[in-house]
């Protein structure tokens, strides 16, 4: 064995405390998806004609829509309105989802 070698790869003791703080951020990123995974986010489109909420998990929880958005001729208008509403939302909640897991993560970039 080469003189000085104390194993761990150079680390000593502070291979523990690495350990405890990975753990740590386990346990903190796991916490964060449960709160995720309880949101509920609103958003709306045209002026509020069409109002949706959904889950942390992207499942829509509701949909309201005015009668005023309703035209036989336009269903396309509707369908649009309804789309932009779910992007919305789904834009939120990314944003909201990314600043708890940076909380969780200290910051780092993690894939999730």
């Amino acid at each position: 064995m080469a003189k000085g070698f104390k194993g761990g790869f150079g680390m000593g003791g502070n291979m523990g405390a690495l350990m405890q703080q990975a753990q740590k951020m386990q346990r903190d990123i796991e916490a964060a998806k449960a709160e995720i995974d309880q949101l509920e986010i609103d958003a709306t489109a045209g002026g509020g004609v069409v109002k949706m909420v959904i889950s942390g998990t992207h499942e829509i929880k509701s949909l309201t829509i005015d009668p005023s958005a309703v035209d036989p001729d336009d269903v396309e208008m509707l369908q649009d309105l309804i789309i932009a509403a779910y992007n919305e939302a789904a834009r939120k909640l990314a944003e909201v989802s990314a600043e708890k897991m940076s909380k969780a993560t200290g910051g780092a970039k993690l894939p999730f």
